[in-house]
């Protein structure tokens, strides 16, 4: 697998603060990769160290496998990592062609990557016109102009209302499937979860997380369970093996699993105990649930 960008042990401090330490992940092509954390956890600052617009403090990251300079990589890279800018008094086609000029690409380009993300019956309209989620999405076009072998998007759908929202997932998707390697900052667990098929969790700077988004859902879930004596239950799982984090909230008892476990053996297990269940439920975990118990060790 050729591998896109390659990040070993960067590190951002400004002054006392810390924004990025120590992180190291890689990208391999053909992947959608998210960047997952709160505000503030170092997602911009990350994108911004590998695109040359903020200075690293320590560590260093490369560019296809090391094989050519940053400069030049970049000319390989689309980007948005700010706000659509635009001239307002300009349409959407006279905005790309200026693009165009300044990335040295041929206007016939334009028509293709507008149809792309669907504004091609809007080309001749001025920036001025257009929707929030519209401007998003011929940024997005903008950045697709010189055929990118990544395309790299902070916070995409900052902003938008639901309908705009699925609009631009739905282009990430498409532009995924014609084999476009894809790295996107996001703090929303949803939008990782449907969109991704990686993800490097950040909180405060540090990596939590890097792996598959499948693999980090693929845990053995968990049962949410209420007793005729719960305390007793309670000691009963934290002394078994077969269950790690036991959590108790609005009388309910959440047990989560370190390996496979039916819901009838659960059952099984307490009544042997003289447990009498009156409340189960198996589960499996969301990217959301994982993301919590990833962030309560830290």
């Amino acid at each position: 697998m050729e591998t896109i960008l390659n990040i070993k042990n960067i590190t951002k401090k400004y002054g006392s603060l810390t924004a990025v330490k120590n992180l190291s992940f890689t990208i391999e092509k053909g992947h959608v990769y998210g960047i997952l954390g709160p505000n503030g956890s170092g997602k911009s600052t990350t994108l911004g160290i590998v695109l040359n617009v903020v200075n690293k403090t320590e560590g260093e990251f490369s560019w296809f496998n090391g094989s050519v300079s940053t400069h030049e990589a970049l000319k390989k890279v689309g980007a948005i990592i700010e706000r659509p800018n635009f001239y307002p008094y300009m349409t959407a086609v006279q905005n790309l062609k200026l693009v165009c000029k300044i990335k040295g690409v041929s206007f016939n380009k334009i028509d293709e990557k507008l149809e792309i993300v669907g504004l091609l019956d809007r080309k001749d309209s001025k920036f001025s016109a257009f929707s929030l989620g519209m401007k998003q999405r011929l940024a997005i076009a903008s950045a697709l102009l010189n055929d990118p072998e990544i395309l790299i998007l902070d916070e995409p759908t900052n902003g938008l209302d639901p309908k705009g929202i699925h609009q631009i997932r739905e282009i990430i998707k498409q532009i995924a499937v014609n084999g476009t390697t894809i790295l996107l900052a996001s703090h929303l667990l949803d939008e990782v979860e449907k969109v991704c098929s990686h993800v490097v969790v950040l909180r405060k700077g540090v990596k939590l997380y890097a792996g598959r988004v499948d693999a980090i859902t693929s845990s053995h879930g968990f049962f949410e369970v209420q007793s005729n004596d719960d305390t007793e239950m309670i000691k009963l799982l934290e002394n078994n093996p077969s269950f790690g984090d036991i959590k108790v909230q609005n009388n309910l008892v959440t047990a989560f699993l370190k390996e496979p476990m039916k819901s009838e053996d659960f059952n099984k297990l307490m009544f042997e105990n003289n447990i009498i269940l009156t409340h189960l439920v198996q589960r499996k975990e969301s990217l959301e649930e994982q993301f919590l118990q990833l962030t309560d060790h830290q």
